[in-house]
């Protein structure tokens, strides 16, 4: 909060020019401040020269981390299927919570969710908590935020996961500023300090350029969404055994502030890249919308996706849904082949991780080649139709 200090306050008008937002007003010769314009900028404090301005910082709640304990994974689902990103969190929340010596949980919203909590189990739950009500047959924002929190609230898990999807991005953030916690947006990696407990969360920062490690040392729960591919899956165990909570929760549907009208696929018959065992992607050096065919033609030879640079998607070429890099999506492919693709470090943030890559560029000095375990240096509108052909013959 601000404050004028009355006794010290002259009405010299120093804070009246150093204000840009229009919020002090001289009045008897006192400064006044509207708090509905005031920003807290300090920039009258400093031009105060009796120190007659002061702001005061709100002293912060003290959080008993003792209270609280457990690791959650918010285990989205569509239809009644589980996401994959779902299984790779259970995967590495089983490793936290064995490193921390708690109870590994899944958070299951949804409707008709028969036989989704045994599966949660068999991938490594030792709980699944889960509401099964009307209201959240549909995905939507509020309501899905409001069945978190509540379950937040009552349990206290110490940390919260969440898959870095269209899904999760959209409400737990939601559910991070109702609790009063941090949120760490896109990570690639999780780990446990050994000294202080706390969860470390490390994402890629500056547009790729460096990998920052995240901590929430004063706040609980630590809240994290982790993206798709990045993480690896326990496998699938069904004669594991756990505990299974169903929880009501009365929603208040008459303060809906939004209606589920209907969800419509992309219509498209290519393969999913976060799916996909072999991903053909291309980039700039396609040249042109119309050349993705070949893209897709390599693909389809090789019951591969087509995946594909920002710059190809900024080019309205492709679908963002085929965009693989930071700002797009991160895959683990068996084998990821690049054509036209330079290899800026956004792109390769999200396709490093393939199993095997090969590389089509006719700029030797390309980025992609350092990371390729395959580079081929030629113009791709030539080596590519004799890859097709070739492929086609041997599988032929």
């Amino acid at each position: 909060m601000i404050e004028v200090l009355v006794e010290k306050c002259v009405g010299c008008a120093a804070c009246l020019k150093a204000c840009a937002y229009d919020a002090i007003k001289i009045i008897s010769k006192v400064a006044e401040i509207d708090i509905d314009k005031c920003v807290l900028c300090g920039a009258c404090v400093q031009a105060c020269p009796f120190d007659a301005i002061l702001i005061r910082k709100k002293s912060k709640e003290h959080v008993d981390k003792s209270q609280y304990s457990g690791i959650w994974v918010f285990a989205e689902q569509h239809d009644g299927v589980i996401a994959g990103v779902s299984h790779e969190l259970l995967g590495k929340g089983r490793e936290l919570a064995d490193q921390l010596s708690c109870e590994l949980s899944a958070i299951l919203l949804g409707h008709q969710l028969n036989g989704l909590a045994e599966e949660l189990i068999a991938y490594g739950a030792d709980q699944v908590i889960c509401i099964d009500d009307p209201a959240l047959e549909h995905f939507r924002d509020e309501k899905y935020s409001e069945a978190m929190i509540y379950l937040a609230q009552k349990y206290r898990p110490e940390i919260i996961l969440a898959g870095a999807t269209v899904t999760g991005r959209s409400f737990i953030p939601r559910v991070a500023i109702k609790l009063n916690t941090g949120l760490t947006a896109d990570c690639t990696g999780l780990a446990i300090d050994e000294e202080s407990g706390n969860l470390l969360q490390t994402r890629p920062a500056f547009g790729g350029n460096i990998m920052a490690t995240i901590v929430t040392a004063n706040n609980r729960p630590q809240m994290a969404t982790v993206r798709h591919k990045v993480m690896n899956p326990l496998q699938r165990d069904d004669a594991k055994s756990g505990v299974v909570i169903r929880e009501d929760y009365s929603f208040d549907l008459e303060e809906d502030k939004s209606k589920y009208i209907s969800f419509e696929k992309e219509k498209t018959n290519l393969i999913n890249i976060t799916d996909a065992n072999v991903i053909v992607a291309g980039g700039r050096g396609i040249k042109d919308a119309k050349n993705f065919a070949m893209i897709e033609e390599l693909a389809l030879a090789l019951d591969g996706a087509v995946g594909a640079s920002r710059a190809a998607v900024d080019s309205e070429w492709i679908a963002y849904s085929h965009q693989v890099g930071q700002t797009g999506k991160t895959v683990k492919p068996g084998i990821y082949i690049a054509i036209g693709i330079s290899g800026a470090i956004q792109h390769l943030a999200g396709m490093s991780s393939a199993d095997y890559i090969v590389a089509i560029n006719k700029d030797p000095d390309a980025p992609i080649f350092k990371v390729a375990d395959l580079g081929i240096v030629g113009d791709l509108f030539e080596v590519v139709p004799k890859l097709i052909k070739r492929i086609k013959e041997v599988r032929a």
